[in-house]
């Protein structure tokens, strides 16, 4: 059976051009790029051309990017290093829609002796702009907010709301994980001082993520050890990772307008056939401001998971959420936070695109899903209920 990917938010194929680019340094190329010798030095410059491969895509300067391990770490490191250079700072604000690595560091905080403002967001999933900036205080250490959100795809407008932030004398972070690849970057363009990415998200391979620090930026590293990335993130690098995260971003400038023309038409036909197709059905999120490959769409009074499952004997692989908070049975707090119906959030499945898919498989997905939601709707209670009002 093949396999129709549309999951492509919770991790990507990894380019065949990657893999090529990264197979040498399994094996023939096993140097330590901090050696003196030329042997490891070899090593080095390939890591350097990485490094300067990651800014090109961000508008960056080569040396204002730390490798990690992932994007989660580039989360961890950003916010710990800014509450950690302003000890006296006890505020730190937030989203209610992050993703889990923000959302959950941010939660822990706030057991630990900081206050938290968690921003909220309108039906749309779109940002309360002017509550963030009422709340704003002298001693507020960090303001993080993801770029896009991995669920609905909506962008927030971070290159405004960092300039205000910065305007203030605040570190402002945001989680990119999402964004980097899909829409146009340029931090030469916008006060941001940290951004997150992260290799798996953009058909790079997984365990490899960047921090990009603004020069200037006061900095502590979260991991402390050799003097590898300039002393701000110790431990041997994961070099064929990093090499593979260089391509991934070389290619992803090559297609961000692939992504914003043919994937984004791919994603609006798959959308809008369903909608037309199936009843009581509707779109989460703001449909003009967001990422160009997501849709997150809900099917009243029919449970994700069924919907998951079902997709899945046909070879569809799709999501009811973040990757992240699979496996619970509590809705998306996401959708949550955007005030979607009890009886949609549970039926929300996401779809996310990306440059290998085709028409012909939007093509099968829209042939074979208005089916599995006539039947799931035959087997429940809660259509019946709302078809009958018993």
């Amino acid at each position: 059976m093949r396999v129709i990917y549309v999951d492509n938010n919770a991790t990507t194929q990894v380019a065949p051009e990657v893999l090529e680019e990264m197979q040498p340094y399994f094996g023939e190329f096993y140097g330590n790029p901090s050696s003196m010798h030329s042997f490891g030095g070899k090593v080095g410059r390939k890591l350097k051309e990485a490094r300067a491969k990651v800014a090109a895509l961000l508008g960056a300067a080569p040396e204002e990017i730390i490798f990690t391990s992932c994007g989660t770490e580039s989360d961890n490191t950003a916010i710990r290093a800014a509450i950690q250079s302003y000890p006296n700072k006890k505020h730190i604000m937030t989203s209610r829609v992050e993703h889990p690595a923000i959302k959950n560091l941010f939660e822990y905080l706030s057991k630990n002796g900081y206050r938290v403002t968690f921003v909220p967001v309108d039906r749309q999933g779109c940002l309360d702009v002017d509550y963030l900036y009422k709340n704003l205080f002298e001693d507020t250490a960090i303001v993080s907010l993801m770029w896009a959100n991995n669920e609905s795809g909506v962008v927030f407008p971070i290159e405004e709301i960092s300039q205000v932030v910065k305007d203030r004398g605040i570190v402002f972070h945001t989680d990119a994980v999402q964004a980097v690849g899909k829409i146009p970057i340029d931090l030469k363009k916008s006060a941001v001082d940290k951004l997150s990415l992260s290799g798996h998200k953009l058909h790079g391979p997984k365990g490899i993520g960047a921090l990009y620090v603004r020069k200037g930026t006061k900095f502590s590293p979260f991991l402390i050890g050799g003097h590898q990335e300039g002393g701000r993130r110790g431990g041997t690098e994961n070099v064929a990772a990093i090499i593979g995260l260089g391509k991934a971003t070389e290619l992803a400038a090559t297609h961000l307008k692939e992504e914003n023309t043919r994937v984004k038409q791919l994603r609006d036909k798959l959308e809008n056939e369903i909608i037309k197709r199936v009843p009581n059905t509707l779109v989460n999120g703001d449909r003009e401001h967001r990422l160009p490959n997501t849709s997150s769409i809900a099917f009243e009074y029919v449970e994700g998971e069924s919907i998951l499952l079902m997709m899945d004997e046909f070879g569809i692989c799709a999501s009811s959420g973040s990757a992240c908070t699979s496996g619970s049975l509590e809705p998306s707090h996401v959708l949550r936070a955007m005030g979607v119906p009890f009886t949609a959030a549970h039926g929300s499945i996401r779809f996310s695109l990306s440059v290998y898919n085709t028409k012909e498989e939007i093509d099968f997905i829209i042939e074979k899903l208005p089916p599995i939601i006539r039947r799931l709707r035959e087997l429940s209670p809660f259509w019946k209920e709302s078809k009958t009002g018993i």
